[in-house]
């Protein structure tokens, strides 16, 4: 496993330097930028990316087919790309999470109820861009599973329009669900979870 993680660390590094650089400018960004979703959301879509394409390289590359010949089971080369996205995932999350913290104290409008439920969107979001077309990837491949991706994308830009209107209108709302954001977190994760186990059932019955 920790073969297949350097492996992906390795790709990432050399293919989506961009990425990471993207994402972490647009983090920084959104402290500086109030009420606008899209500095928050955008760096955990971009990075959510980066583990499908990463495995639409190992496809290209035929590394599906020599990775039979390797000491790996196909349990542990899709979990390989789940464990590689929530390390990615947590990378972006962890600084946006800071600097909205330290932005929110400073103009003196934190509060827990707000803050809680932007995080818990954030990493449903963060989330979301992964586990909803994986299983189709690892089941028919990237040509065919590509239209769970543009649903992803579709998914991903009515987030934004949701976000726009849950911030701008619904927050006082929110203080009288306290459980909302715990409810969102959990509802992300069992996707996820739901998902990493759909991609490894698929990718067992999955000739390649």
């Amino acid at each position: 496993m920790k073969g297949l993680l350097l492996k992906d660390l390795y790709m990432a590094v050399k293919y989506f330097r961009v990425y990471f650089l993207l994402a972490l400018a647009v983090a920084a960004a959104s402290f500086f930028v109030d009420g606008n979703p899209f500095y928050i959301y955008y760096p955990c879509f971009v990075c959510g990316m980066i583990p499908l394409s990463l495995q639409s390289y190992d496809e290209k590359s035929k590394w599906e087919t020599f990775c039979q010949a390797l000491p790996y089971t196909k349990a542990q080369v899709v979990s390989g790309k789940y464990i590689f996205g929530l390390a990615i995932q947590l990378l972006v999350i962890l600084p946006i999470a800071a600097s909205q913290a330290f932005r929110m104290h400073q103009s003196g409008t934190f509060s827990w109820d707000i803050y809680l439920t932007m995080m818990g969107s954030l990493v449903a979001m963060g989330f979301a861009v992964s586990a909803i077309p994986m299983p189709f990837i690892f089941r028919y491949g990237v040509e065919k599973g590509r239209m769970a991706q543009y649903l992803m994308i579709a998914i991903f830009c009515g987030g934004l329009v949701a976000a726009s209107i849950w911030f701008g209108e619904a927050l006082p709302d929110v203080r009288t669900f306290p459980a909302l954001p715990l409810l969102v977190f959990l509802a992300a994760a069992g996707l996820y979870a739901l998902s990493w186990y759909l991609s490894i059932v698929f990718y067992r019955k999955r000739e390649v």
